[in-house]
């Protein structure tokens, strides 16, 4: 058998995904004869520190007693409170990105007004002013993130993700977690450093989601009675996986994006069912941005305004494309390849000595950390635009509407930075000094040709990509998205220069190029294409680009495919999240179930001594117990599997305990002491423990009958079966535990489709079956009934109607 837990369980080798880096998979033995070889280093490779999900729904006693008592009603009013649980979702999502976005313009916009005004008598004044502003925006979020909420550090996708796939991290979801990322993202983003808001809008999403899941936070006395309807992980999976959509859908004002982000990237399990809910979090999400946007566009909000949120409206760019320049971008994606590769492994590095050298000195050293690149940062884009010679404004065309030089304090292009003429511009300060989202813009902007020289391109690219390389893994709440479409629409510009000069078309933009290197670099570096390919034609509002889009998104992702894994597949690896992708490992084929399982299996009797059960919770640390029971002639036969916070909740109520060693009625009391709650532990927490129960030496000499609590139907594998099929049962059901049984000698029975095809009949109590074995079946017991004398084989009947199926 399996002996299953979040550590040390008999299947471990599945619950750290099997997914290692490609270097260390490169050190396995191909030949059969170094078979044991293989089996002791998966088993070497233990992701200990995390527990998996139950989502198996656990049909015990206790179980059926809850869904009688519940009635027909229950149902209908379970199906209306998901409904409403996702439209609270999509307007909470919705009003916290307002407020991070409303937030970071404000700061953004009185810190370059304040510096401009400065600069115009003093650029040293100025540059103290702009340096004092950005360091204490980041303290102020590396100071929360450090001493308030840990889990809010980063951008929490890898956390989400490893939490979908079927694995709880502790404070991932809690109520801190979510103050933590909404104001450390305020502040890292707002001090300028090279990161985003979008990844942990996701984060903040699924935040939100869990929470409202779970009736609110307990701990801040946050909660209400009235919520707390879904407790089990299966429905807690559902709600944050709207979360995830509403984060993306908030972050880009991409509805359709955000429900394929969760679809594609995050998610390990889906159903139609969900699908719906996902798709309405994310318009309600779209209605809730539109309606702040509107509200925001008379003044209302201060520097927010139209330029508030990550949307870069081309529509009136590129009208057509020639085939030839099919080539060009071609080389865009190779490019995206190549420089999210390297940008990946760039930060796994990065992020391994942080984590292994400098990080374990404690908090004050991340704290100065974060400032260092904070000052870094501001020397960085505030110094070297004071080497670049300012440019002459092009002829004004009213038509366009983009007034060089702009005036100080607004968003848009031409920006007037230590010039010696009023007519001038400095185009590395347009694109280095200015907000991430400003940047972007200038960087897409159509009839801007020759705006940007390639050697400020050439110096923007260089430094942005080292700073986003330096600031990812800094103790402060950080997204990639927003420094990939920086890098990439950089470099893409730069190609999209030498592409006008080439083929000396009117009709061809500069912008269109720096869309599609955007769109290279985040598919190099996360290797999304669907949802990244929706959410670019939506941000663009341009549907022309769709072909090309998809274009470089195949070739960047099958480039950066040919060296390492994808930004967050990454990053989870090295926080240690045991992920069950999508594809098991080719060595999975040579090995069977038998010999990756658990040789020693700790087990319990159906009626078991209190005494033994503590006992046995603090020798291990497992989470599933296989139980025995004895038959009347002496056989030993296994009746279930019985969770471990099952067995907790059992000791912490003692209301189960018996002075006797006898088997107790399952259906007598029990239903009415305990609810299905009681057994489930809240989101991302972790827990009562065996040492929080407290027993005195009369309970320790008590019983507990555990065959009303245990689940008497766990999946089971046989012993001969490959790793493959194995590891594709966890993944697609979402599984925690697996028996594995010597290979049975009889057989019950036959299951094909049409057993399983059901059809109400006018009497909702009554349902007919469409299999004819089933039937037949009813007819053999009818005819059994009534010869009782006469007893028919067990297979009779049954095995030849099946075979058709």
């Amino acid at each position: 058998m399996i002996q299953g837990s979040g550590e040390q369980n008999s299947l471990s080798v599945l619950q750290n995904g099997m997914d290692r880096a490609k270097s260390m998979w490169s050190r396995l033995p191909d030949t059969d004869e170094n078979e044991d070889d293989l089996v002791s280093f998966l088993k070497k490779n233990d992701g200990g520190g995390v527990e998996s999900l139950d989502y198996e729904v656990i049909e015990n006693y206790a179980y059926w007693d809850e869904q009688a008592q519940r009635g027909r009603l229950f149902v209908g009013y379970s199906v209306v409170v998901k409904w409403l649980y996702a439209l609270f979702i999509g307007i909470g999502t919705g009003l916290a990105a307002v407020f991070i976005n409303m937030a970071v313009e404000n700061f953004a916009g009185w810190k370059f007004s304040l510096t401009f005004a400065l600069i115009q008598k003093s650029y040293v004044a100025g540059f103290i002013v702009y340096l004092a502003i950005n360091l204490g925006l980041v303290f102020s979020s590396v100071y929360i993130v450090t001493h308030f909420a840990p889990a809010a550090a980063g951008s929490g996708i890898p956390e989400i993700k490893g939490y979908l796939n079927g694995i709880d991290i502790h404070g991932v979801l809690f109520f801190r977690t979510l103050i933590g990322k909404i104001f450390g993202s305020i502040g890292s983003v707002g001090g300028g450093l090279a990161l985003g808001k979008e990844g942990p809008l996701v984060h903040t999403g699924a935040c939100i989601a869990s929470l409202l899941g779970q009736g609110g936070s307990g701990k801040y006395h946050l909660n209400s009675r009235w919520l707390q309807v879904f407790k089990s992980d299966r429905d807690r999976r559902d709600l944050v996986t709207c979360g995830c959509a509403a984060g993306v859908a908030a972050a880009f004002r991409a509805p359709v994006g955000g429900v394929l982000f969760a679809l594609e990237e995050v998610t390990s399990w889906w159903k139609s069912q969900l699908l719906w809910r996902v798709f309405f979090t994310s318009a309600v999400v779209a209605v809730v941005v539109r309606a702040a946007m509107g509200w925001c566009k008379s003044g209302k909000c201060g520097h927010f305004g139209s330029g508030g949120f990550i949307i870069w409206d081309i529509s009136d760019g590129q009208e057509d494309y020639s085939f030839g320049e099919l080539l060009p971008m071609t080389v865009i994606g190779i490019i995206g390849g190549l420089l999210g590769a390297l940008f990946n492994q760039l930060t796994l590095y990065m992020t391994n000595w942080r984590r292994n050298h400098l990080h374990k000195k404690g908090n004050r050293v991340k704290i100065i950390e974060a400032c260092l690149i904070s000052v870094l940062t501001s020397i960085i884009s505030f110094g070297l635009p004071l080497l670049r010679q300012c440019t002459p404004c092009p002829k004004p065309d009213p038509d366009l509407g983009n007034e060089c030089p702009r005036p100080p304090g607004t968003y848009g292009n031409y920006v007037n930075f230590y010039c010696s003429k009023e007519n001038e511009y400095n185009d590395l300060a347009t694109i280095f000094f200015n907000t991430q989202d400003d940047a972007i813009r200038n960087l897409f902007s159509a009839k801007t040709m020759h705006e940007f020289s390639a050697r400020s391109l050439l110096t923007f690219l260089v430094m942005f990509y080292t700073l986003a390389v330096v600031t990812f893994g800094t103790a402060v709440p950080a997204g990639q998205f927003v420094p990939g479409i920086m890098i990439g629409s950089t470099y893409g510009r730069l190609v999209g220069k030498f592409v006008v000069s080439f083929y000396k078309k009117p009709n061809i933009e500069e912008g269109t190029y720096a869309l599609l290197g955007a769109a290279s670099f985040l598919g190099g570096s996360m290797r999304m294409t669907v949802s990244l390919c929706v959410i670019m034609v939506e941000i663009s509002n341009n549907l022309k680009f769709l072909p090309l889009i998809m274009l470089v998104l195949l070739m960047s992702k099958a480039v950066g495919d040919a060296f390492n894994e994808g930004l967050y597949e990454e990053q989870a690896q090295l926080k240690g999240i045991p992920l069950l992708e999508s594809r098991p490992k080719y060595q999975m084929r040579k090995i069977t179930a038998k010999e990756a399982c658990g040789k020693r299996v700790v087990s319990f009797p159906r009626v078991v001594k209190v005494a033994d059960i503590v006992s046995i919770l603090r020798s291990n640390r497992h989470n599933g117990f296989p139980v025995i029971d004895y038959s009347r002639n002496g056989e030993t036969r296994v009746i279930g599997l019985m969770l471990r916070s099952y067995l907790l909740g059992l000791l912490q109520s003692k209301v189960d305990f018996q002075h006797s060693p006898l088997p107790s009625d399952p259906r007598g009391s029990m239903p009415t002491r305990h609810n299905f709650s009681e057994f489930v532990k809240p989101a991302s927490s972790k827990g009562i423990s065996i040492d929080d129960i407290n027993l005195s030496s009369e309970d320790l000499e008590m019983y507990i009958d555990l065959l009303p609590f245990l689940n008497p139907s766990p999946y089971i594998v046989p012993e001969d079966m490959s790793l493959t099929k194995v590891y594709n049962l966890f993944r697609q059901l979402g599984l925690r535990h697996a028996f594995v049984v010597p290979r049975p000698a009889n057989v019950v029975g036959l299951i094909t489709r049409k057993d399983l095809l059901i059809e109400d009949s006018e009497d909702s109590d009554a349902m007919e079956l469409q299999s004819t074995s089933v039937r037949a079946r009813r007819r053999d017991r009818r005819i059994h009934t009534a010869n009782g004398d006469v007893e028919s084989p067990l297979l009779n009947g049954l095995l030849v109607n099946n075979t058709d199926g």
